[in-house]
């Protein structure tokens, strides 16, 4: 039998927080807070309510579907904040409050670039010879809002086409700081030629509810904490060799945790492991073993492969 507590939801207001903001004038919504550009001459629609993301500086980053560039920043002053909050008790079932999250929960993939360029020899990141950060460790492949439908939120047809039709090239160039741009070009080795990153953030990162920036930034940090982890130390004292799925996940368990491994998928191909796949949880922290704990367990099918050298 489930367990069912009585709880108002002037409370379960509280707990969620409330995140809407009902528009009282149509105020025109910028991509930046300095309010220079308005893709498409957008602006809000009064008595229409908007999902609230962040608030900084008198103004409120909002997230609007079906538009370019859904992420906006907008003057507070445009809004009357949504009450929901009423005092009508009412049966919630506790299994449904511990399930709602404002943010969605998260794969991060992560190649290993040897065995990705023994597959792709063309491409010009693979044909480089000089030394490079993936050469012995993880490299960022993408972070990918769940579930996996969850994609392309906003985008416009023309970008979706160009997208799927691999001219991501000719995707708009990404905001992102100095900083994070530089280490985007060296945990991500594909975003200098084949321009990975502009694809990432159109399928995936339009749904994560951050900005261009804090979307790559967190993906970075993620993807060097587990290369400075026992995982990573574990793939690179073992290039060259043949590992288990078992090895990898205890890996994972003396790193980030009791049950970390099970959050570990292992992707292979032609006998090489080529990627790792980490389920994780609402994506409110930047702490790998704290989202970690709240990501689901998965299967795997491959359960060995071989840790590929640099070269061909």
């Amino acid at each position: 039998m489930k367990k069912i507590i009585l709880i108002t939801t002037l409370i379960l207001s509280s707990i969620l927080g409330n995140s809407n903001q009902i528009a009282t004038d149509n105020c025109p919504i910028y991509n930046n807070m300095k309010h220079t550009k308005n893709s498409g001459d957008q602006s809000l629609e009064i008595g229409s309510s908007y999902r609230v993301i962040d608030e900084k500086k008198g103004q409120y980053y909002i997230n609007i579907k079906g538009i370019s560039v859904p992420n906006r920043w907008v003057d507070k002053s445009c809004f009357k904040e949504e009450s929901i909050a009423k005092t009508v008790s009412k049966k919630v079932e506790i299994k449904e409050i511990k399930n709602i999250s404002n943010s969605p929960q998260m794969l991060l993939a992560l190649s290993w670039q040897n065995a990705f360029c023994e597959t792709h020899r063309y491409l010009r990141e693979c044909k480089s010879s000089r030394k490079s950060y993936t050469d012995t460790k993880f490299g960022l492949h993408g972070l990918w809002p769940q579930p996996r439908e969850n994609i392309y939120c906003g985008v416009s047809s023309e970008d979706k086409s160009l997208d799927k039709s691999r001219k991501w090239r000719n995707l708009a160039p990404l905001k992102l700081s100095e900083t994070t741009r530089k280490e985007l070009l060296e945990v991500m080795p594909s975003s200098k030629s084949s321009y990975l990153q502009r694809h990432e953030w159109i399928k995936h990162g339009t749904c994560a509810n951050m900005s261009q920036d804090e979307y790559y930034s967190r993906a970075i940090s993620l993807t060097k904490q587990i290369n400075e982890s026992k995982v990573g130390q574990f793939f690179t004292q073992n290039i060259g060799k043949v590992v288990k799925l078992e090895q990898i996940r205890f890996k994972m368990n003396e790193s980030f945790g009791r049950g970390a491994g099970k959050k570990l998928e292992l992707r292979c191909k032609d006998g090489l492991i080529s990627e790792i796949w980490l389920y994780l949880g609402d994506a409110n922290s930047d702490d790998i073993s704290i989202l970690l704990k709240d990501g689901k367990d998965v299967r795997s099918r491959c359960t060995k492969g071989k840790i590929d050298r640099v070269g061909f």
